[in-house]
């Protein structure tokens, strides 16, 4: 991470050939010194880490908003989202070069004018067209579409919701425009699907599926995002505290000021909190329990952080934070859109106080030393 990917990372925020030819070169560097696919799963050749285990290395991964591509921490969602819903042809075709990093996949549910966080909304149609579906919709904010080789689409088919893996080279698909967030290209896209045929074979799972591929993907992905985005928070709360030791003001360094010694303690307190949410987060999931309620906390609790520690190490920076002479003004930009790009914070909040509230029907207290479908047992056997 200091040696190879934070000193790339002027070339790798362009969004063209170059960027995506040093990208290559830093994951070519990554897999020969054994660093690629940590979080793979032993069966495609990955160490089989719990994902407890593994986000301590998707920790450092997220000090960098490169890292986790050059490492291959984004593509572990999609390599287990195909391992656990891809048919064989599907399997013989996509997974290996997915495994090895020569294959990108996007994921496109959100469309144009209709609340992303409702899956029920989306109204990307697919209808019946011999072996397979004619696919007809617009997505927008797929990240990475500018350069993926296909996109997880999400579309209304006879059955309900499905999911689709749709190659980026099938005609009647189209990169309409790259949207710019706060400013700035992210590599966030807007497509539009005119007519777009898919095979039957790359159907994920049967057909009305799609919430529950969809919401495999996401409760994995959230949880894995959230170390990232902690291990960013721990760059900006490193820069902060160096620029507080070393800059001098008034005669003292900032470090000797009070209202700059809150900013330190409120951000390690909210960092080691938010840490400890995921590594629970993790173990419900790792055991195979529900935890809607544990990711949803882990996901709030490690974007806001993020994005607090990085606006505090602005401030403590002052007009050159705000600057490209520092990484802070596009990782407090970056870090921003979390709260709102995968899965607004009100939507979690929301859902995870009702099933929390929900345990009070049969209950009288809550036992936060369990988690899971644990704690759901745990309470049914203290009702009242």
């Amino acid at each position: 991470m200091e040696q190879e990917i934070i000193p790339a990372e002027p070339v790798l925020q362009g969004d063209g050939p170059e960027a995506r030819r040093r990208l290559l070169e830093l994951r070519a560097r990554a897999r020969e010194a054994g660093l690629w696919g940590l979080g793979f799963p032993e069966s495609v050749g990955g160490p089989g880490l719990p994902l407890a285990d593994y986000l301590l290395i998707a920790e450092q991964e997220g000090r960098s908003e490169f890292g986790p591509s050059v490492l291959g921490g984004e593509t572990v969602v999609d390599v287990r989202m195909l391992l656990a819903h891809g048919g064989p042809r599907l399997l013989d075709a996509y997974l290996q070069p997915l495994v090895d990093g020569e294959l990108s996949v996007s994921f496109g549910m959100t469309e144009p004018g209709r609340p992303g966080s409702q899956p029920q909304a989306v109204s990307t149609h697919a209808a019946r067209e011999g072996d397979g579906w004619s696919v007809i919709g617009r997505k927008w904010f797929i990240s990475n579409a500018g350069f993926a080789d296909c996109t997880v689409t999400m579309a209304r088919t006879e059955s309900g919701l499905s999911a689709l893996l749709i190659p980026t080279s099938t005609p009647g698909y189209r990169k309409v425009r790259s949207l710019k967030v706060y400013g700035r290209d992210t590599g966030q896209w807007e497509i539009e699907l005119d007519h777009v045929h898919v095979p039957g074979h790359l159907l994920l799972g049967r057909e009305g599926d799609g919430l529950a591929v969809a919401g495999e993907r996401m409760t994995l992905g959230r949880t894995l995002r959230s170390m990232h985005w902690l291990g960013a928070a721990q760059r900006a709360f490193d820069l902060m505290c160096r620029r507080l030791r070393e800059r001098e003001v008034h005669g003292g360094l900032l470090s000797e000021r009070q209202l700059m010694r809150e900013h330190v303690f409120l951000s390690y307190s909210a960092i080691s909190a938010a840490r400890e949410l995921s590594l629970r987060a993790a173990g419900v999931l790792d055991r195979g329990l529900d935890g809607r309620v544990e990711v949803a906390a882990a996901k709030v609790a490690a974007s806001r952080t993020a994005s607090d520690v990085a606006d505090r190490a602005v401030q403590v920076f002052g007009a050159e934070g705000l600057s490209d002479d520092q990484p802070l003004s596009a990782m407090a930009r970056r870090l921003r859109t979390t709260r709102i790009l995968d899965g607004p914070d009100e939507v979690h909040i929301t859902s995870a106080a009702g099933r929390l509230l929900q345990t009070f029907a049969t209950a009288t207290t809550f036992d936060f030393t369990r988690s899971g479908t644990d704690r759901d047992h745990t309470l049914e056997a203290t009702a009242p």
